[in-house]
């Protein structure tokens, strides 16, 4: 049996048997880790491993027909505060959601995890976020092979969402790109935040979901409904 040590984020869980827990860990070596928590749904530990939640972790490895046997602590940060915020605690968990399916076991893509722990402690401790939000992910397009250099092209208007390239001219291609939301010059409006919202999403789907067959998850999904209701309603009464 070989002993490992590591430190992951916890992307997502699932009862396997009677008391234990499947998981899946985003690891501080930006690489998945799964396996199993023998006795990790029962009331003594069931509160350490929430999405979200970032833990030391020791994996044991009997041999290759076997899956790691995970046992893990809380680690820094901790992110109660999230939890009590609803805003918060939906944007930890599309964050979640989406590293969850954007990502497969054995890649390793290096300075997700960096990015990941950078923007959770964020959102934990400042209260206005949303920005370095959608900033972080442009970083997961771009760390997944997506890139779109938004930098010194204030003078494009449209994305050409086939391309990633900035032009001037709107075609049925091309999205209007909302460079002051991004650079932080403008008060954050509806408009702006969906127009985020639709680039994200399309070039996710169609650029790499759609090559596993996989869709926009639900707990992202709910995070967009929850912020462009709390942006109407917010200007509709102003």
């Amino acid at each position: 049996m070989t002993e490992n040590k590591t430190r992951g984020i916890l992307l997502y869980n699932k009862l396997s048997s009677e008391n234990n827990l499947f998981l899946k860990f985003l690891t501080e070596n930006d690489e998945i880790l799964t396996g199993i928590s023998f006795g990790g749904s029962t009331k003594k530990k069931k509160n350490i491993y929430q999405l979200g939640y970032f833990l030391n972790l020791n994996i044991k490895i009997k041999n290759s027909n076997f899956p790691k046997n995970i046992s893990g602590e809380l680690s820094k940060p901790y992110i109660y505060d999230i939890f009590i915020d609803k805003y918060k605690l939906h944007s930890l968990l599309s964050i979640v959601s989406l590293l969850n399916l954007s990502i497969i076991e054995g890649q390793k893509i290096k300075g997700l995890f960096e990015s990941t722990y950078k923007i959770i402690n964020l959102i934990s401790s400042k209260e206005n976020w949303l920005v370095d939000y959608f900033l972080y992910l442009l970083n997961l397009l771009k760390l997944i092979g997506y890139e779109i250099d938004f930098t010194n092209k204030l003078s494009f208007n449209y994305l050409n969402l086939d391309t990633l390239q900035f032009v001037n001219k709107n075609s049925n291609k091309s999205i209007v790109f909302p460079h002051n939301l991004l650079d932080k010059t403008v008060k954050i409006n509806f408009e702006n935040v969906n127009s985020f919202f639709q680039i994200f999403e399309i070039i996710l789907q169609n650029h790499h979901l759609n090559n596993m067959n996989l869709n926009i998850p639900t707990n992202y999904l709910k995070f967009k409904k929850l912020i462009l209701g709390f942006l109407s309603k917010n200007e509709k009464n102003n």
